[in-house]
């Protein structure tokens, strides 16, 4: 049995009753009210998984509001997943990302000299669903909308920690085991091969370093799931690039303290998965690029590390062999659970991974500084009723779906 503890307090599954965290967050929910925040692309409401998730989430009766972040192309797209997501009982708001009303509102604050514009992507959404969130929710959770695994125990681990006043967490992160469901093959590429033997390798190279502990706490630091407090929330600011899940523990590190930090072990986890890519500007290799220049310019911003050529090579050296022994350990710990393993394949996605590493650098040296969302605090000293806002924009644009879906 796995009681182990490290730096963050880390939630295990030992088969805990669903139904206690739930009737608790019941009563915790009439005075900290919850929200609900899924980023989604339009294409995922065709896909099998988000209809699962809808039903699951019928039954969570503890959260208030459910705030879709939608990313449409034309409003008849809007409108469908206004109607898609009509039937759950909770409070819904449709955020459309980018449609013209909010991008209208964004404008506002560009005439104010603080242009966020340019923005786009899965960040762009979480800044968004994060600022609505916050208007009216003490505690705010945020799941992706491809989970094939996904019921309702997910939601209920990530938001009792949060929620619970006697244990004063902050942030609570998802861990989880990444098995295919049919094949039962071994996904994280990107966590097993690449950020696990990177992390390890920046200890041995730079030594004891107190923000590299804290990201090697996380048992899986690229998780997309978590809950926070909506106090937390407005002072993060977002990555907007590929590297959002290991930026976003950067900015909870710089705002909280380690004791009001844990992660959840939220199972057995299946989702899409990204192609490795063919070249260091596509899929995980891209994903990779991203990851490492924001790890190094964190360990510059928060640690005072100045890095050089030196770094650079014996990072490249050194990685390689730390992967090539983790492929070692990954290749028993699957033979031993009858868990198909080609160690081939795992050898050149390391090979792959490795060349991403001088671009990273080079990404580093050349833009030290991080594509960042300012946070909330920062937009609301520009327009302080920001939020009522954005509210305002949701509400009518959902207003007009829901008469245009009448019709």
């Amino acid at each position: 049995m796995d009681f182990n503890q490290d730096f963050i307090t880390t939630i295990h599954d030992f088969n805990a009753d669903i139904s206690y965290l739930e009737k608790r967050l019941r009563t915790l929910s009439a005075t900290s009210p919850m929200a609900l925040l899924i980023p989604s692309l339009y294409e995922e409401l065709q896909r099998p998984a988000l209809t699962t998730i809808k039903k699951h989430l019928k039954s969570c009766d503890y959260i208030k509001f459910v705030n879709v972040c939608l990313y449409a192309e034309t409003q008849e797209q809007y409108h469908h997943a206004v109607e898609f997501f009509s039937e759950l009982p909770q409070h819904v708001n449709v955020i459309w990302t980018n449609g013209p009303r909010i991008t209208e509102l964004i404008s506002k604050l560009a005439e104010k000299k603080l242009n966020l514009l340019d923005y786009a992507g899965k960040g762009w959404a979480v800044w968004l669903g994060l600022g609505l969130s916050s208007l009216q929710a003490d505690i705010i959770a945020l799941h992706d909308a491809d989970i094939v695994t996904f019921d309702r125990s997910l939601v209920a681990k990530l938001f009792y920690p949060v929620a619970e006043p006697e244990f004063g967490i902050a942030y609570n992160k998802a861990y989880y085991t990444r098995l295919g469901l049919e094949t039962r093959a071994m996904h994280g590429r990107a966590v097993r091969l690449f950020v696990a033997p990177l992390l390890a390798t920046l200890e041995d190279v730079l030594g004891r370093n107190a923000y590299l502990h804290y990201l090697r706490s996380f048992r899986y630091p690229l998780a997309g799931e978590f809950a926070l407090t909506s106090v937390l929330a407005v002072n993060l600011r977002i990555p907007c690039d590929w590297g959002l899940e290991v930026g976003l523990l950067a900015e909870v590190y710089r705002n909280a303290a380690p004791k009001r930090i844990a992660q959840v072990d939220l199972g057995f986890f299946d989702h899409k998965h990204k192609a490795v890519g063919d070249n260091p500007t596509e899929g995980l290799q891209k994903m990779c690029t991203e990851i490492l220049s924001s790890i190094l310019r964190t360990l510059t911003e928060s640690e005072s590390v100045v890095f050089s050529k030196g770094h650079q090579t014996a990072l490249q050296v050194k990685f390689r062999r730390v992967a090539q022994d983790l492929i070692r350990q990954y290749f028993v710990d699957a033979t031993c659970n009858g868990i198909p393993y080609d160690r081939h394949r795992e050898e050149m996605t390391v090979e792959s991974f490795e060349k991403v590493i001088p671009i990273a650098f080079k990404k580093y040296l050349n833009e030290p500084v991080a594509s960042r969302i300012p946070d909330w605090t920062r937009a609301l000293a520009v327009m302080p009723n920001l939020r009522e806002l954005l509210h305002l924009a949701v509400e009518q644009d959902m207003a007009e779906a829901k008469a245009t879906n009448a019709r």
